[in-house]
């Protein structure tokens, strides 16, 4: 039995996104869909976790399980609130957030998209519109001239791919016709013709968006890096485990090419791939073959095999950026954890350069249109007070970690 050392700058954190955790949105093209009529999303987000007021007792429930890095996102919407005019005082709040992370011993890991955008943004068609590109290379211009300096590692884009991998069958016709519905009523509202978002799609405007988010991704990279060329740039992807039972390989590859291809293509240039795995699913002759009646699969080696195939399929480092299980019962996840970790040290041994691991999320938050109905936090949150309540998978997440601070990684 061989063993690896992880390396003494891995990353071991926790990842939030701003939508999800801050609250208060109200210039975001999400905020906007979510208060249409009819509308896919099952509530607004309202306050959601109170991070934008909680956010040092988000950074000190951070530390405290001993991790070393802390991945947010930036909100475009925020920050350009209106098409041309930067709120100066929503810079300071992110630079109090750098600054918090670094006094912590946290490195931030910056998302220049989570998803959302600015109103004005999805009201001329979102990644559709011709300036799109231009217009998110100059907002992650203007945020890394306030912040560039110190951040630690940049992601451009969060799961451009989602929709694809959704379309694959996760979401049923009813929920795609649920987007159609709420874009048609999104429109209508703000009298526009086209109102686009990144996270809420038409199945026939899959191939254009991503043709846009490529093009986005292009141009915020060469905006950072003409700002800070040491500072790793990539992307993430949502990436199962795609298993090939006998004579599926065919269905499989095609899944895989038609999820991931072009982008894993594209990070062949970047300075690594941002990994988001939650499931894994297996195929055969016939095409995907569902082994749990429609209920979700919990498989924790999921994850080592993700995290393989993006480096073999890419050539470049690892980042998983996202992890983690949807459960309200606890102790499933005290299993799930060290079970998935082992499979992340497997990899590592055998080869695989993986920059760290973010798990998903911090907080139970609001999951888009399924709303504060998943549970992925290692720490709940009161609907009424925001208090947040560590579980018990904080503290097997902490001691998984601390033994990888002393100990060499199995092979």
């Amino acid at each position: 039995m061989t063993s690896a050392r992880l390396p003494e700058d891995f990353l071991w954190g926790v990842a939030v996104s701003g939508h999800q955790t801050d609250g208060g949105d109200t210039t975001s093209d999400t905020s906007f869909l979510e208060n249409v009529q009819p509308t896919v999303f099952a509530e607004p987000s309202g306050t959601a976790c109170g991070s934008w007021e909680r956010w040092e007792e988000d950074l000190d429930l951070t530390e405290a399980m001993g991790l070393n890095a802390y991945r947010f996102s930036i909100e475009w919407s925020r920050v350009e609130p209106e098409q041309g005019t930067i709120d100066e005082s929503a810079l300071d709040h992110y630079e109090a957030v750098v600054d918090g992370c670094l006094a912590r011993g946290l490195a931030p890991v910056v998302t220049f998209s989570h998803f959302t955008s600015p109103h004005w943004f999805g009201a001329r068609g979102s990644w559709l519109a011709e300036e799109a590109a231009d217009d998110f290379a100059r907002f992650c211009g203007v945020v890394m001239d306030r912040i560039g300096d110190r951040i630690a590692v940049a992601v451009t884009l969060n799961e451009p791919n989602l929709q694809r991998q959704l379309a694959g069958g996760f979401l049923p016709p009813q929920a795609w016709e649920g987007h159609k519905a709420t874009l048609e009523a999104a429109s209508k509202a703000a009298g526009v013709e086209r109102y686009r978002a990144g996270n809420v799609q038409r199945l026939d405007e899959l191939d254009a968006f991503e043709e846009g988010f490529e093009k986005a991704h292009l141009a915020a990279k060469a905006a950072i890096k003409a700002r800070r060329a040491d500072l790793p740039v990539g992307l993430s992807l949502a990436v199962a485990d795609d298993v090939a039972l006998p004579g599926g390989e065919a269905a499989r590859d095609q899944v895989r090419e038609d999820c991931y291809g072009r982008w894993l293509r594209l990070v062949k240039d970047d300075d690594f791939v941002g990994v988001q795995n939650y499931e894994q699913l297996l195929y055969g002759p016939e095409g995907r073959v569902d082994t749990h009646a429609g209920e979700q699969e919990i498989e924790p080696r999921s994850l080592g095999g993700a995290v393989r195939y993006c480096y073999e399929a890419s050539g470049v480092p690892v980042l998983v950026s996202e992890h983690g299980l949807n459960t309200q019962d606890d102790e499933e996840r005290c299993a799930f954890l060290p079970a998935a970790l082992a499979s992340l040290d497997e990899a590592i041994a055998d080869g695989v350069p993986v920059l760290g691991y973010c798990h998903w999320s911090l907080l139970d938050n609001y999951e888009w249109i399924f709303a504060f109905g998943p549970r992925f936090g290692l720490h709940s949150v009161d609907r009424a007070t925001l208090e947040r309540t560590p579980k018990a998978s904080a503290s097997v997440f902490a001691t998984e970690v601390a033994k990888r601070a002393t100990v060499e990684v199995p092979a």
